[in-house]
């Protein structure tokens, strides 16, 4: 007989996860317009109200590559206040579970954010990142593997004696914008590195929308069966070919319970055009369409999990609420359909019914709960040539 209990067939699929949002960093480092600090403010505060814990503020990289972030200390000057803290305590939002993340691809940003943290203003969590495939790697940060593990392994411990904490970013885990097919043992091993050099978690990242689900649920069966502890363990999916959304199921099933998201599916490779200059960025883009570059959404991610059946901590509601403030911030529609349909309604949409049905099954003798002939048997009979065997 079919197993039809989900819990049953996947039994490492989490009944609780937890969803961080990165929309203020990877979401707005792609756009070709400024966005204002004040909105980003009221994106960051709004999402820790409708329930996000785990939220990227920044990059604290250079700001004349990526002048999109030259606001990164005003942010966290804001996000650390006693006027941010006071309004959370009214919210019932305790706020020693926020975990405030920056980006620090290279080892001046992790020496700034310690220099911030000495200000009491700094970072909860770092995160730096290595690419499997080199040319990968090499474009986004400037030098090669090998130089930089060993910057990696001094910023770690930097980072820990700052009291800080460091997450391990591997990417082209499942294929490469630039040198195409990659091995999963690689990103496997990678993973053992960061943590054998003191990362306190890692984000296995798909940041080019290579994944598919066969190889993310192979991916992360491999993870999960040698290092088990699904604390350490954060899926980052891109969204190109629009799939993601499978290979977020597919994480669940293997067992991982940590994602990450941003508002209306935004992201990708940081502008090197910023309103009416052009930036330096990361140098040319690898891609052909900007219109096919971004992540998993987290309004069509949450509806996804919420209708699982899955804890996750957030205000639905609000959340797609603020999926359609986004689109009229960035002037333009963006990914998410949940903004657009939103959940599954178990109610359904009676405003759609026409007009009539009861009247007639009135006329029909038929009574108002009827789905069936008056002389037809309760239950189908099947004919024997359909039968399971």
């Amino acid at each position: 007989m079919t197993e039809y209990d989900y819990w049953k067939i996947f039994p490492r699929m989490p009944r609780k996860v937890t969803i961080g949002d990165i929309t203020i960093r990877d979401g707005f480092q792609h756009l070709e317009q400024f966005i204002s600090t004040r909105a980003k403010i009221f994106y960051l505060e709004e999402l820790i109200f409708a329930g996000c814990r785990d939220i990227e503020v920044t990059n604290l990289g250079n700001p004349y590559l990526m002048p999109q972030f030259s606001d990164a200390e005003e942010l966290l000057a804001h996000l650390r206040s006693d006027r941010f803290k006071s309004r959370c305590a009214k919210k019932g939002v305790n706020y020693d579970d926020i975990c405030l993340t920056a980006i620090t691809i290279r080892e001046g940003a992790v020496d700034r954010a310690i220099r911030l943290r000495d200000k009491g203003i700094g970072p909860d969590r770092l995160l730096m990142m290595v690419s499997t495939e080199e040319e990968h790697h090499f474009a986004n940060s400037g030098t090669t593997l090998p130089d930089y593990w060993q910057e990696a392994e001094r910023s770690i411990q930097k980072c820990n004696d700052a009291g800080m904490k460091m997450c391990g970013t591997v990417s082209t885990i499942w294929g490469s914008p630039i040198g195409g097919a990659t091995d999963l043992k690689d990103a496997v091993e990678f993973t053992k590195r960061w943590l054998e050099i003191g990362a306190h978690d890692i984000e296995h990242a798909d940041h080019d929308g290579s994944a598919s689900a066969p190889d993310v649920y192979r991916y992360f069966s491999m993870i999960l069966d040698e290092i088990p502890n699904t604390d350490l363990h954060l899926a980052h999916f891109h969204e190109t070919k629009r799939v993601a959304s499978a290979s977020v199921l597919a994480a669940l099933q293997a067992g991982i319970n940590r994602f990450e998201a941003t508002m209306g599916g935004m992201g990708g490779q940081p502008a090197n055009f910023l309103d009416d200059c052009p930036v330096k960025g990361t140098g040319e883009y690898y891609y052909e369409d900007p219109r096919y570059v971004g992540l998993v959404t987290l309004e069509d991610t949450l509806v996804q999990i919420d209708e699982m059946g899955i804890a996750h901590g957030y205000d639905v509601d609000r959340i797609l609420w603020l999926g359609r403030q986004m689109e009229r911030t960035v002037g333009k529609r963006l990914r998410s359909e949940a903004v657009i349909n939103g959940r599954t309604l178990k109610e359904g949409h009676p405003k759609f019914a026409r007009p009539g049905l009861q009247k007639l099954k009135s006329k029909f003798g038929e009574a108002a709960d009827q789905k069936l002939p008056k002389d037809w048997s309760g239950q189908a009979v099947l004919p024997e040539k359909y039968q399971a065997v």
